[in-house]
């Protein structure tokens, strides 16, 4: 199948080289153009525009930023809109808020084109291997032309609901991570008079109740991180964080919900962002909490 990604992002260029490894013909596009190289180097196909993606794709997946670059490269004068119609489908895998994935499945259908909504849970590794958790919002038709190519990027997929019903899900799935990141800061607070070494301290955290799944895939680079003061391998960074703690605040705020918590927890990330860290790894929160706190 030809298959099209938008935004080659650490995600998007991982997922490009699963499509890849599965035999499937690969077009790629980014609005930074040097950021799609890797996935070039394994064989992807560069598409110009992403008009000209869609145009070559039978399939395109967009993970893209935030609800602006949503915007740019939908509506632009050659963007995905511009390149649309009959037999087109396109997978939404951003993470955005309910209301802006309805939004954008309006704006596909005015164009005869399918759209579906698929943010996914999982980071890089779980999609190099196949293994992310899918969350469909859409029309089960869509999803039942989406599910050979979903079926070889997720363990899991569960169609939730319409369309705005999988970025709900996926909010709420990231909601308790994000406060766990700050929890994780406090708890080793309380434990530096100890002076444990920080690949000893997240083994016992990650072996008890204190641990959660973050510690079992990533305690070591955690710990590293730890011990060396930051990271150079960024996973996920803080702004995104930050960007995904907005949007799950904006939609509790419509359902006339409140999340003390997580208000709290961004709050605090916010800070971390604000001493220059934003495009840092989230465990260099870890760092910062414990040097500034």
């Amino acid at each position: 199948m030809k298959i099209g990604i938008a935004g080659t992002g650490k995600m998007g260029t991982a997922i490009a080289g699963r499509l890849q490894s599965l035999g499937h013909e690969v077009f790629v596009w980014n609005r930074t153009a040097a950021k799609a190289d890797a996935a070039i180097q394994a064989g992807a196909t560069w598409a110009a525009t992403p008009k000209a993606l869609l145009h070559q794709s039978d399939i395109v997946i967009c993970l893209l930023t935030n609800e602006q670059a949503l915007d740019d490269v939908y509506g632009a004068p050659e963007g995905l809109l511009a390149g649309a119609g009959q037999g087109k489908l396109i997978i939404e895998m951003s993470t955005v808020s309910p209301d802006k994935q309805t939004e954008m499945a309006k704006r596909v259908a005015s164009t005869g084109a399918k759209y579906l909504e698929c943010p996914v849970g999982g980071s890089i590794g779980p999609a190099k291997e196949g293994k992310l958790l899918g969350f469909v919002g859409g029309h089960a038709q869509d999803l039942a032309l989406a599910q050979p190519v979903l079926e070889q990027l997720c363990r899991r997929i569960e169609h939730i609901g319409g369309y705005g019903a999988g970025s709900m899900m996926k909010l709420a799935i990231n909601l308790p991570l994000m406060v766990y990141w700050q929890t994780l800061a406090e708890a080793l607070s309380l434990i530096e008079p100890l002076g444990l070494d920080p690949k000893r301290a997240i083994d016992i955290f990650a072996d008890s109740s204190g641990g959660n799944n973050l510690l079992k895939n990533r305690g070591p680079l955690i710990a590293q991180t730890l011990i060396d003061g930051k990271t150079d391998s960024v996973n996920v960074p803080v702004n995104t964080l930050i960007k995904d703690m907005q949007a799950m605040c904006l939609h509790a705020q419509t359902l006339k919900r409140y999340l003390p918590l997580t208000e709290l927890a961004m709050a605090n990330f916010q800070q971390t962002a604000g001493a220059g860290l934003g495009p840092a790894d989230s465990s260099e929160h870890l760092v910062w909490w414990l040097k500034h706190q």
